[in-house]
Parts: structure tokens; sequence; C-alpha cells
């Protein structure tokens, strides 16, 4: 039984030791393209994610979709988000990421991974070389454009190793990475004064140490570098009104559907914004509540579409209260086609219910379930979720049920390991518990004891 317990003691130390290592060996990966519209609407599903080399391909596809493809490959040897933070004020007049931060900012397109699996980024270069055919241009440093024997019409991929950050002074480091913030500067303004489209990616073979944290975002479009970002916009709540009272208030900051994997659709101004969507076809009774929203031309190839959100209020013998659940949501596109999902969604009736992320990715905590075959060409998206059916006050929400649970991972996690130990310690009790001395003794000068097989 001991041994059993020191094994299984000994891997869960081991597996905590290596995650624990693992979990800062990660790398940002930050692109910025002359193409508008390669990661137009990307929800931001991977919060507190670190993407690993698969995800980092998926999310790299739209490159090779491109009429005009020329990528530039930034290479450094050591990098971390922690950099882009602990050195955006001057050291000695250097301003690291300045012209880095201005190309995020101003570019058509740009995704910034703050955490990429080490894996993913160190072999991204021979990743990029098997996609196609390229004309492939090395240097160490930066070369001039003018010089180089490139057809623009075919593809065209262009590694640029970086200098090193072999010093450990920050003034040092602070010179060498503004020193390749002006590398990538030049290199980039070349293609655009020779009119050449490309993208431009800026990562490193692995992680540079000391990191500080280890909380990862995930972000699409335009982004800051080394600011804090502020929070998304709180949207003012969408209510429906029945009569002269509200009987649903809804909110969310960020409501998108996509249809067969290709076709984005963006109702978040119209239905919290400027709060033009037409919701005069909900009704709402006691028990029942449909919250009916119409879109008219929201996207081009869609006339109408049309989200119905159906809940229901129940006395539930068992809890001694009233419930409401969110039971189905429908899709209704040009009157013709419907697709239906479920709901698994509750909260008490005098409550509201809220989820940050809700949709029909198997990672969200709430999920909409396909209930027919239509609902298979439809994804939806939904941030910041917050909605109340019955029992409104003073027009404003109730306190919110939320949907994480009370037993997180790390607490499960917590528990075990504390079972584990305390069953080890209590194990050792027992055997020293039923630790006997001899009760009797031989004396060497006298008679020899001797004990019967009896006894």
């Amino acid at each position: 039984m001991a041994g059993v317990l020191r094994v299984i003691f000994i891997s869960i130390l081991v597996k905590s030791v290596l995650q624990v290592s693992t979990a800062v060996d990660h790398v940002p990966v930050l692109i910025w393209s002359t193409q508008s519209s390669l990661w137009k609407g990307q929800p931001s599903e991977y919060e507190g994610h670190i993407i690993s080399e698969q995800e980092l391909h998926d999310l790299l596809q739209p490159l090779f979709n491109q009429s005009s493809r020329n990528i530039v490959l930034f290479l450094q040897d050591k990098l971390s988000m922690d950099d882009f933070t602990y050195y955006r004020r001057d050291h000695e007049n250097e301003k690291p990421f300045q012209s880095l931060q201005i190309s995020i900012e101003t570019s058509a397109s740009s995704l910034v991974l703050p955490a990429v699996t080490k894996q993913g980024s160190s072999h991204l270069s021979e990743y990029l070389q098997k996609q196609t055919e390229w004309n492939i241009f090395t240097a160490d440093h930066h070369f001039p454009i003018e010089y180089l024997d490139m057809d623009p019409s075919k593809p065209n991929l262009f590694l640029v190793n970086l200098p090193v950050l072999s010093s450990t002074s920050d003034e040092s480091r602070a010179r060498v990475l503004a020193n390749n913030d002006l590398i990538m500067e030049k290199f980039t303004t070349n293609l655009k004064n020779h009119g050449i489209p490309f993208t431009a990616i800026y990562t490193a073979f692995s992680p540079s140490k000391g990191l500080k944290s280890t909380d990862v975002t995930f972000h699409t479009g335009r982004q800051l570098l080394g600011v804090d970002i502020p929070a998304p916009a709180r949207y003012s709540p969408l209510t429906v009104i029945n009569g002269t009272y509200t009987c649903v208030i809804m909110h969310a900051t960020k409501l998108a559907l996509t249809f067969k994997n290709t076709l984005l659709v963006d109702l978040t101004n119209e239905t919290f914004v400027s709060h033009t969507v037409n919701s005069t076809s909900s009704e709402c009774s006691d028990t029942n509540t449909l919250v009916s929203l119409k879109y008219s031309n929201p996207v081009e190839g869609i006339n109408t579409l049309e989200l119905r959100f159906l809940m229901t209020n129940n006395f539930y013998k068992g809890s001694a209260r009233k419930w409401f659940t969110f039971d189905s949501l429908e899709i209704i596109q040009d009157h013709l086609h419907t697709a239906r999902f479920n709901a698994s969604i509750s909260a008490p009736a005098e409550y509201s219910y809220h989820c940050q992320l809700v949709g029909t990715n198997t990672n969200y905590a709430s999920r909409f379930i396909p209930a027919n075959e239509e609902a298979q060409a439809w994804e939806i998206h939904i941030s910041d979720f917050q909605i109340q059916g019955f029992n409104i006050k003073n027009n404003m929400f109730s306190y919110a049920s939320d949907c994480a649970s009370f037993f997180t991972p790390g607490i499960w996690m917590g528990l075990i390991s504390t079972f584990l130990m305390l069953s080890i310690v209590y194990y050792g009790l027992l055997m020293i518990m039923q630790l006997t001395t001899n009760d009797r003794f031989d004396d060497p000068k006298g008679a020899a004891i001797f004990v019967s097989q009896t006894n």
C-alpha cells in the first residue's frame, strides 16, 4: 500500500513540475499585413489559452489564400510578452518596439498572439517553407530590396534573422531590441515603397527568461503593444417592452454568427449600439417569453435574418422555487431556412443569467447544441452574455447567476492532492502505532530463556 501511494504521489509531483515548467514555455507571435480582412471578426475564443502548433497553423491559413503572397518572417533568438511591457519605457533614448507598435496599429489586418507554444514558433520557418513553392530569400539583418531578383507575381518568402539578445543588461537588451525594430521598419518600408503587398511575422525561437506573468490572451485587429488595453465597451442593454413594462433585458459585448465557416454576420452594433434591430414581434408572459430580433440585410447575401430566444418559467417542487430556463435559439434566414439550437441555461426566476462566453464552440462554458440539419451551417459567438426574461424591476438586471462552476480544475487538483497527502500521513501513523518492543530479553550471564512454540 505504501509503495503504491508513493508512486502516485511522485507521479503527481512530476506532472505538476512539468506543467509549471511548460506553462511559461511560450513565445508571442505578431502578424501584420497590407491585405485587409484576413482575420476580420475573429471571435476571442482563446482567452486564457496557450495556442498550440496546430492552432497556429490554422490561424495562418488566410495568408496562403491571398492572390499576392509575400511573407516576411522576422526571427529573434528570445522574446516574451513581458518584453513589450518592460521595455516600453525609454532606455537612454532607446525606444524598443516603437515602429512595431505603429505598424500593428496602422496595418490593414493584424493579429497579436501573446502565447504560442515554443514548438509552434521555433518550427514556424520550416512550416512556411513547406506550404508552397516559394522564392526564398535569407539574410542575417536586412538587405536592399532593389537588388533582389524577385518576381512579385510569384510567392516570395523572406527569412530575416535579427541580431541576438546576448547581453543580460537591460540597457543593452533595450538597445538591441530598438535596433531590431528599426531593421523591421526599414525592410517593410522598402516593400511598401516598391508597391509590394506583404504579410510580416515577428516571433522568436524561445521565450525570454524571468517571465513575470503567465496570463495570456488572444487579440485580433489593431492592438497597442506595451499599453494597457482598455476593457471592451459596455454597451447599453437591449430592452423589450410589453405594453407599459419591460419584460426582457439582454446584453452582450459581442453577438456574431458565422455561416458555413465563411460568411461573418456581426450583429453587435445593430443590437446593442444603434438599437435598430426590430423586436416588436417579441412576446412575454409570466410563464413563457419569446425574444424576436429581426435584421434587414445584415450582410451581403442574406436579405432578412431573425433570432428567436425561447424561455420558460416553471415551478420545481425539488427546489421549492421557480426557475427560468433558456430552452432554445432559432435562426431564421430569409423566411425559409430555420436553424434550431437547444440550450441548457437556467437560473432562479428572480435572477438574471450571465456567462462570459456562450455559443456553439465546445470550449465555451454554455453551449448551443444544433438540433436540426440547418443548424450545422451556423456558428454562434456571444461574449459577456447576460439575459433576464422574468421578474424585471426598475428596468435593471437582477443579481446574476453565473455559468462558472464553483469547483474549478484548480480546486479539484488541490483537493485530490490534499487527500493523497493525508492518506500517506494516515498510513504512516498506523504503521508507527503498530510498532511493538520485545517483552522478553535474554541475559547473557544467566540461563537462556526458553520460549515454547505454543507461546
